[in-house]
């Protein structure tokens, strides 16, 4: 072990970030990086001790650096060994990463570096993690397809402290299994913890005991929820299985006591548009409205206002408030049951732009020309009093299908037709810059009184949706530019599609006579001219369902990327801050260079990824509760055949859609017909290699349900013949 030295690069002062901790601590001690420089001209790995008199760490500052090191441990830099010794990860092959497991035991190391490849864990090592831990793992071999096999090394963090599950067994020892199915290890809880839970019951278990090698997971059930029959049981299970927070911090309380209704001092340095005939148009069933919209019909141009609610002014950076939505990242919008980013005294109330009372917005005021351009933009905080609170149905029959006029004021329908013809010169510009419009088709779940589901009917979009999604994407567009021209921002980006999903789809559109041009690096225009040729086929929704899965998907980054789908160089959210943390940042960034103020801005990428996870978190949690809730649907149905459409083709089986209902289901390859069947991945297609039987994406198919499994929320059909 060499001695420390008194040379100059081993002095604090020598620490090349020396001047970021000064700003950072009031008693700075090394950063990361010169720890890992000392560590790594230090040549061994190194005890605490050892570290501690190289870094030349007074007594009062050990504290410190225990916190440091374990952060960096956490963060996969460093690592313990067996002989209590901090080791570099990098200098013995150790990869960082989160595990993802899978149903039947195994899983996978998703690298924190994306050069690496995802790492196979196999059962054994799997019994030491629950899904979604972060490890550190050493690659130990590769599998017969040559594929990275890995042990874990070190555990760096611990996602699940709570998870919910049903009690399988309660005779001497409670077992409960996790609802989740990436987690395959039951959860052991001991005599007297189990709240006199039964089989059957849906129960939430703080784990008392994480996995380890040769240590079987335990804990205690803290709430019997209920019956996986129960009405709304579904939303409970998803809420606590993806870890969605739906519990406001009682912290919140003082600060929502002392905001209230709108006081003269709140209209200070605001321009007041409460004369201007603003309204909204939302869903039958809302109530947060985000936005309002006015416009004016000059001989040259429209001016178009959007009034976006002024959340900022409630919700302050770094208060409770803030890191609630924070954390939450967005509302999450299931059937029935909304869990919103803000407090309802926020969203549904001060925020909210309801009819006839005052309202706190910010403005993108837009100068619109006759060709759908924006011309010019600037934006203002502003006070508003909407006029009208409108459907998008009864907007769609009063100025698109000219229905029930004289039933509403003339001021009323005056005012929609400007706005539908800035909708007009808005879609007219959209179709030139040739931005894709997917004309999809999603499912609604009606309910009975009783809470149990009567029917599942197609959701359609009319006009009047389209008119203020025009409305709001020109006020997205002119806030990103506002950012651009400030160098700063956070945006929503949508980036070209990967090769490889390129390469399948065009292979599937080869099967239906299809080419789409642009090779492997099409662009917008391209996109678009296949969804016309595809439009009068009779497989258009499947076609147009694999167009969508070849792209990739929107996130949130600091860096503008552009937005491929939109066919815009530049794209933010702006218009949804009660629902969308990212909204709120935007509103914040403007109004910091409005008021000529700085804002901390270098955690910006962090905050998009942290709303990018937050936003797929919210999409799986609302597709278990549907896929949950059709499973229900379907239970009393086991027998009945069906008409469906073969939506995806797997090495294990199809995936068949009934269009009517859109609810989908495997027909495992087993229940194909006897034969072995060869998967195709380019052409997406299951063969028999003696029958030569051939089942491709978009065949037609008569099938039977057999099997509805509400835990997993999956269905079986068997295969009967060919449409």
């Amino acid at each position: 072990m060499p001695k420390p030295n008194k040379t100059k690069s081993n002095r604090r002062s020598n620490d090349p970030f020396f001047k970021r901790e000064s700003k950072k601590y009031a008693h700075p001690i090394p950063s990361r990086e010169f720890i890992l420089d000392v560590m790594k001209k230090c040549g061994t790995p190194i005890k605490k001790n050892e570290l501690i008199k190289l870094l030349r760490i007074k007594k009062s500052e050990e504290e410190a650096l225990t916190h440091r090191l374990k952060a960096m441990r956490r963060d996969g830099q460093i690592l313990k060994n067996r002989k209590d010794v901090f080791c570099i990860a990098e200098k013995i092959n150790c990869i960082s990463g989160k595990v993802q497991g899978h149903p039947d035991g195994y899983g996978f190391l998703i690298p924190d570096e994306l050069e690496h490849d995802d790492i196979f864990l196999n059962q054994k090592e799997m019994g030491k993690v629950f899904h979604n831990d972060r490890v550190m793992v050493q690659i130990s071999g590769l599998d017969r397809k040559g594929k990275a096999e890995g042990t874990i090394v070190e555990v760096l963090e611990r996602f699940n402290t709570v998870l919910v599950g049903r009690v399988v067994q309660s005779y001497g020892v409670t077992i409960v299994a996790a609802e989740d199915k990436r987690i395959h290890q039951d959860i052991i809880i001991p005599y007297g913890k189990d709240m006199d839970a039964v089989p059957g019951d849906i129960v939430e278990v703080e784990i008392t005991t994480q996995p380890a090698m040769n240590i079987k997971p335990m804990g205690q059930i803290i709430e019997v929820i209920g019956k996986l029959d129960d009405s709304g049981i579904e939303i409970e299970i998803a809420l606590r299985k993806h870890n969605l927070p739906f519990r406001f911090d009682k912290k919140i309380d003082k600060e929502l006591e002392k905001i209230s209704d709108i006081s003269d001092g709140d209209l200070k340095d605001r321009i007041d548009l409460r004369d201007n005939f603003f309204i909204t148009i939302d869903g039958e069933t809302a109530k947060d409205f985000d936005d309002a919209v006015y416009a004016e019909n000059h001989k040259e141009f429209f001016k178009l206002l959007v009034g976006i609610a002024d959340v900022s002014h409630y919700v302050k950076e770094g208060s409770a408030l803030d890191k609630e939505a924070f954390d939450r990242g967005n509302s999450v919008y299931f059937p029935r049951r909304v869990i919103p980013m803000l407090p309802e005294k926020l969203s549904n109330k001060l925020c909210s732009l309801n009819p006839h009372v005052d309202r706190l917005v910010m403005i993108a005021d837009m100068v619109i020309t006759k060709k759908g351009e924006v011309q010019s933009y600037e934006f203002y905080p502003a006070v508003i009093n909407s006029k009208h609170r409108l459907t998008y149905t009864l907007v769609d029959q009063l100025i698109f299908q000219k229905q029930n006029q004289k039933e509403h004021p003339k001021e009323l329908i005056q005012h929609l037709n400007t706005l539908k013809s800035v909708y007009e010169v808005l879609s007219e510009a959209r179709n030139k810059r040739h931005a894709i419009e997917f004309d999809r088709i999603e499912s609604q779940i009606l309910f009975d009184e009783g809470g149990k589901i009567k029917d599942i009917v197609p959701l359609t979009r009319n006009e009047a949706h389209r008119l203020i999604e025009e409305c709001m994407l020109a006020a997205n567009v002119s806030a990103a530019d506002y950012l651009l021209s400030k160098k700063i921002g956070l945006f929503r980006n949508h980036e070209k599609p990967k090769d490889e999903k390129l390469e399948i789809l065009k292979s599937v559109l080869s099967d239906f006579k299809v080419h789409m041009e642009g090779g492997l690096s099409p662009v917008v225009m391209d996109y678009v001219e296949l969804i016309n040729k595809i439009k009068n086929k009779e497989n258009f929704q499947m076609l147009q369902t694999m167009i969508l899965r070849s792209m990739q998907q929107a996130n949130y980054g600091s860096v503008n990327k552009g937005h491929f789908g939109l066919a815009y160089d530049k794209y933010t959210h702006f218009t949804s801050p009660i629902r969308r943390y990212p909204d709120l940042v935007v509103h914040r960034l403007i109004k910091s260079f409005l008021n000529k103020k700085r804002l901390k801005t270098d955690n910006l990428e962090s905050i998009g990824n942290h709303c990018s996870s937050t936003e797929r978190r919210a999409d799986e949690a609302t597709r278990d509760v549907e896929n949950w809730l059709k499973c229900f649907y379907m239970k009393d149905r086991i027998g009945e055949k069906f008409d469906v459409v073969i939506s995806s083709v797997t090495n294990f089986g199809i995936f068949v859609e009934i269009s009517r209902l859109h609810i989908e289901g495997l027909v495992h390859v087993t229940e194909l017909g006897n034969d072995y069947f060869v998967f195709n991945k380019e052409k997406q297609m299951l063969e028999g290699e003696k029958t030569k039987k051939k089942f491709r994406l978009g065949d037609e198919l008569a099938v039977k349900l057999i099997r509805v499994d509400l835990e997993l929320g999956k269905m079986d059909f068997t295969y009967i013949k060919n449409l």
